[in-house]
């Protein structure tokens, strides 16, 4: 059974930082894309930052370029995504997530078969 779990949200002041860690089990996820992607409150959940399986390519949403950044280590079968300059507008529930297949990075939630149960994170202005 596949499993993400994701750790490291909470509350932040804006301008602070934040890193989210997601730890995948159940499979090798050494080839295949990951990302993550946020929903806020009234919100429709939307990506983040997507990441390829050798980790060279990488999609960002244009409201985090610049200030978010992601990363893995395929040999402990984790991504991380690294907030910085944090502002009230990042305040959302964070989704980590793994394609079945793709090994590009893609903002597409349809890449992502699997999903984590999501984290909060709150930055105070």
């Amino acid at each position: 059974q596949v499993q993400l779990v994701e750790s490291g949200g909470g509350l932040v002041q804006a301008g602070g930082s934040l890193r989210l860690s997601c730890a995948a089990s159940g499979r090798s996820f050494t080839t295949l894309a990951m990302g993550w992607f946020r929903q806020a409150p009234g919100k429709e959940r939307e990506p983040v930052a997507a990441i390829s399986w050798h980790g060279s390519n990488t999609y960002y949403a244009d409201s985090v370029k610049g200030r978010f950044t992601i990363s893995r280590d395929n040999a402990k079968n984790t991504v991380v995504l690294q907030m910085n300059s944090a502002t009230p507008d990042d305040t959302a529930v964070y989704y980590c997530a793994t394609s079945k297949s793709t090994i590009t990075a893609s903002g597409s939630s349809r890449t992502y078969a699997y999903w984590g149960q999501g984290i909060q994170v709150t930055v105070s202005s």
